[in-house]
């Protein structure tokens, strides 16, 4: 039996071990903090009036100081070597623990990139651009801290605001590039002449007047509809008075008022993350039955609609700057802005946003309070509408005589030969995580995306040489990147993607693989500005194709792509269609846009013949985009995939600088 000695030393020996575990497990978790610490980077151009400029660079450090978020390390990144960093910490709260770092000394990712950029340590994961860095924000601010759930709350309905790249999405391009970019241009050009007022405020001032759709607002609005029947009932008159022209005013307002009031209470309620209190009684029967286009819109309170989101956070150092030098030098414009004026100062009822901007170094306006009838505010919107695309209607009818008119142009359906139909990637040799099984799909879905990658890999080595740079364009999980930088580990492989998620399965795979030629940047393809000598993208949706060929063509890059959703391509702000001169001269926007429709069908349960004609659609929308690089000095074939079954959208665009 132990004696009570040995007990103790038995005790004293355990204390002891633990003791030295506990201290491991402090150091192991401390370097792995430290493996894991984020750098935030931020251009930093001049200073004006304690205002620091460019306004992403305002906006990254108003939502920093909004969240109370400590947990990046701030490196300001001067946009020249003269700009003066010496005042930035008389601007900048205390709390923000800086560092000024020359643009040569940033980390390479990063100098690919455009600013603002999160680097986590080792350097090859950036998030890049504005609203992905926003978002990463938030989402590291709730993750440190999850009682903060108001900061959650900025991602807004489904954690989708400004989630959707600029290309796409009408409202990230307004809040993410062009309002912040207006606003620069016209604080440069304001002195005492008035310059011409931004027409990305305009637009602002128009989409604050539209009705706001919100994921429950037909509930909302039959509140709102009986809360007006309830309004306009009134108390009852005397017998035998009639209301006068005061008192009809004053019900006007009061009505106004009162519905408004249901949209700010709904709103900040939200706020103060409490849920709007069900209502206890059944609607009466007339609200009920009330048909859908009889309920009132509702209005908006904040940029989105009812409530405070990114947007937001994004828009308030912009409008603040935009209404500083109104208020100024050209006041008597204010009315021109009853809805952004009001959206202003309602920010200001917001908890913590007076502080936040306090910290930033912004000194809220005092607005008059402005009077404007509807007449004014539309009269004020319709010098919005010509700046909007008008898309013409689509076009009805089959993409036949579209087709017979390309024929007498001269312009066929014509595929390039597969430069190796029977080609292969060993699949079983391979380490398990190089493929696409890895990606959680089906066999037979991961056999389609084999045969899919056994054609653009097998062009893709071809191509490449010792050294060369290879980007993944809209890389998603990382099929066509992890295999790249696994057969070619002379080479750089880059992988860029907007889906946070989609990137992180990719890193991983990467890191099972132990790849050590390979980054992983989440931005729109737009903020990578590196050079590079390939370009590939596998399913890239619309007009993403389009902007990867372009991006190829501005860097003299070579490009492989395998174009999809078809149907989706339309004019944007960067491109119309058709592209290419010659089919330009051929066919109309309604035209092109007939063949992207019926290229779209091309899935194995449609009749033989209609896939037969997506796929020749398929073929004329690709020769016009080969065409339109040819224009640019390329040699560009559009080839068929083998077998043509490892997928409905099955062509290659492959295009040679010359």
């Amino acid at each position: 039996m132990a004696t009570d000695g040995s007990l103790i030393r038995q005790r004293r020996l355990y204390t002891s071990i633990m003791a030295k575990v506990t201290q491991w497990k402090k150091k192991m978790k401390g370097i792995k903090k430290s493996l894991m610490e984020e750098y935030l980077y931020l251009d930093f151009s001049h200073q004006t009036e304690g205002y620091i400029f460019p306004l992403h660079t305002s906006v990254t450090l108003f939502l920093l100081s909004y969240c109370d978020c400590n947990i990046f390390k701030v490196c300001f990144v001067p946009t020249k070597e003269s700009t003066d960093s010496s005042l930035l910490r008389k601007v900048l709260s205390q709390d923000i623990e800086i560092q000024i770092i020359s643009r040569q000394d940033l980390p390479p990712i990063v100098q690919n990139c455009c600013l603002p950029a999160i680097v986590e340590q080792p350097d090859n994961f950036c998030r890049a651009g504005l609203a992905v860095v926003l978002r990463h924000i938030i989402q590291k601010s709730y993750e440190a801290d999850p009682s903060k759930k108001e900061v959650l709350e900025l991602l807004g309905f489904k954690k989708t605001c400004l989630k959707a790249c600029a290309e796409v999405s009408q409202w990230t391009r307004l809040c993410e590039l062009t309002i912040p970019l207006a606003i620069e241009n016209f604080l440069r050009e304001s002195s005492d002449q008035l310059p011409t007022i931004p027409v990305e405020i305009l637009e602002l001032e128009k989409k604050l007047s539209e009705p706001v759709r919100v994921h429950n607002d037909d509930k909302l609005r039959r509140q709102k509809l009986k809360q007006q029947k309830a309004s306009d009932a009134g108390p009852p008159h005397a017998k035998g008075k009639v209301k006068n022209e005061s008192h009809t005013q004053e019900t006007s307002e009061e009505r106004d008022s009162s519905s408004k009031s249901l949209e700010l209470k709904v709103a900040f309620s939200k706020l103060a993350v409490q849920e709007e209190p069900a209502p206890t009684n059944r609607e009466p029967s007339h609200i009920r039955k009330a048909k859908a286009s009889d309920l009132p819109p509702l209005e908006h309170v904040f940029a989105e609609g009812l409530y405070f989101t990114l947007a937001d956070i994004v828009l308030l150092p912009c409008v603040h700057h935009f209404l500083a030098v109104i208020c100024k030098k050209f006041s008597e414009k204010l009315v021109q802005f009853p809805l952004l004026a009001s959206w202003y100062q309602r920010i200001q009822e917001v908890p913590r946003v007076k502080t936040a901007a306090l910290n930033c170094g912004i000194q809220f306006l005092h607005l008059p309070e402005l009077l404007t009838t509807s007449t004014e505010h539309h009269a004020n919107l319709s010098e919005v509408q010509g700046t909007e695309e008008q898309n013409d209607p689509l076009f009805t009818g089959g993409p036949r005589p579209t087709m017979t008119k390309l024929m007498e142009k001269g312009i066929e359906v014509l595929f390039s030969p597969h430069p190796c139909p029977t080609w292969t990637l060993d699949w079983n040799i391979l380490p398990a995580a190089v493929s696409p099984k890895e990606g959680k799909m089906s066999s037979d879905r991961a056999l389609r995306k084999q045969q899919q990658l056994n054609n653009l890999v097998y062009v893709v080595i071809n191509q490449a040489k010792p050294g060369d740079r290879i980007v993944d364009f809209c890389s998603g999980g990382g099929h066509v990147g992890i295999v790249l930088a696994h057969m070619l580990p002379s080479c750089q492989v880059i992988l860029i993607e907007n889906k946070e998620l989609s990137l992180i399965r990719a890193k991983k795979r990467s890191d099972d693989l132990g790849l050590s030629n390979i980054w992983f940047i989440q931005a729109n393809m737009e903020y990578f500005t590196g050079m590079f000598n390939i370009g590939v993208a596998l399913h890239a949706c619309g007009v993403a194709t389009d902007m990867v060929i372009e991006h190829c063509v501005k860097t003299r890059a070579s490009f492989v792509t395998c174009p999809c959703c078809y149907g989706f391509i339309q004019n944007t702000s960067k491109f119309n269609f058709p592209k290419s001169e010659q089919f330009k001269n051929t066919l109309s926007y309604k035209e092109h846009m007939i063949l992207c429709r019926f290229a779209d069908q091309t899935a194995v349960q449609l009749p033989p013949q209609r896939r037969l004609i997506g796929k020749q659609c398929m073929c004329l929308v690709d020769m016009d985009r080969a065409r339109a690089a040819e224009e640019h000095g390329y040699s560009v074939q559009v080839i068929s995939m083998e077998p043509e079954s490892c997928s409905p959208k099955n062509n290659m665009i492959v295009g040679v600088p010359m």
